[in-house]
């Protein structure tokens, strides 16, 4: 009996030392420092606007900060391949969105590959952008627009948060669906954009609900429809471009959370975990809902696949409307 009660002690004694070996060797839990977001925008960009009301409570919920850090420029591809080249430990994550997705057309000078250089984590948000104009356009509607872009081809400008972004795409295909030439005039993301849109340097826009509805509301400038399938909360007066004269027009912009592609599946896992309690969260729903914003919650395979879709969608836009990089 003594010496059962020795061997079995003795295997205890070794299963507990195996145990410990196994966690020394795997390390401590995820995360044990500071985790950095890189953001492609400018501060006051929709993207910004929304990381600034992710990452505090992502961070609350993950038991480290998380740090958000603008690196604006290349529609967001500067950011990107940051990230890329970062260690692939879940340290340094990326706030991805729809213009990764057009860029990996649009620019043949990108030194990396969206969908196989950066891994899905989680997806965050979706929002419609609005066509706004100037007043001083005279036009009421989309099919004023219309009839004046085809009364004066290449004389009215519409502004964009950049090159690849959705706004561009969003006047491109619109240019395409309707007929017409509206010149595009690219800028560093939306707050500037925006500032010469209520200068009248540029007329029309595809803006963020997010940076204009506080002009619309001011009268400043003017919103003729919003460009999502269904109208949206943040201003539901309005109709969608496709009710208005171009159906089947459709265009958003998404947000999602990227990392390296080599990051642990256990740490990808967890970030996605957390992210979707985030967003569950009723005091940031109200947040991103004022804003015009809506949560987008997906897995890593299921934002996987939404990019691979989204990536062929604005590719066969490029192609079709010989959209290109100015």
């Amino acid at each position: 009996m003594k010496m059962a009660k020795a061997v079995l002690a003795a295997a205890a004694l070794g299963l507990a030392g195996a145990a410990c070996a196994q966690s020394a060797a795997s390390g401590p839990a995820y995360p044990v420092k500071a985790i950095k977001l890189l953001i492609g925008f400018p501060p006051g960009s929709a993207a910004d606007v929304v990381a600034r009301i992710v990452s505090p409570r992502l961070g609350e919920t993950l038991g480290q900060p998380l740090i958000a850090e603008n690196r604006a420029g290349a529609s967001s591809s500067i950011a990107a391949e940051a990230v890329v080249r970062s260690p692939a430990d879940g340290y340094v994550l990326f706030f991805g969105s729809v213009a990764n997705a057009i860029n990996a057309s649009l620019n043949k000078d990108l030194t990396f590959d969206f969908t196989k250089d950066l891994a899905p984590v989680a997806g965050l948000t979706t929002m419609s952008n609005l066509l706004v104009v100037h007043p001083s356009l005279g036009v009421r509607s989309v099919a004023e627009l219309i009839a004046a872009a085809k009364a004066k081809p290449d004389a009215i400008l519409y502004g964009s948060s950049g090159n690849g972004t959705s706004p561009h795409l969003s006047g491109e295909l619109f240019n395409l669906m309707a007929g017409v030439k509206m010149v595009h005039i690219p800028y560093k993301g939306s707050p500037q954009a925006v500032t010469d849109l209520l200068a009248g340097r540029v007329q029309v826009m595809f803006s963020p609900a997010s940076t204009v509805l506080a002009h619309i509301k001011a009268g400043k400038l003017r919103a003729l429809a919003s460009t999502g399938a269904q109208r949206t909360a943040a201003a539901p007066e309005l109709p969608t471009v496709s009710e208005s004269g171009l159906p089947g027009f459709e265009t958003s912009i998404w947000f999602g959370l990227f990392a390296p592609a080599a990051t642990p599946r256990d740490v990808i896992d967890r970030i996605a975990r957390e992210t979707a309690r985030v967003l569950a969260a009723p005091d940031v729903r109200a947040q991103l809902a004022r804003q015009g914003v809506d949560p987008m919650p997906k897995t890593p395979e299921q934002l996987g696949e939404y990019v691979r879709d989204e990536v062929d969608k604005w590719g066969q836009v490029v192609r079709n409307s010989g959209a290109r990089v100015d």
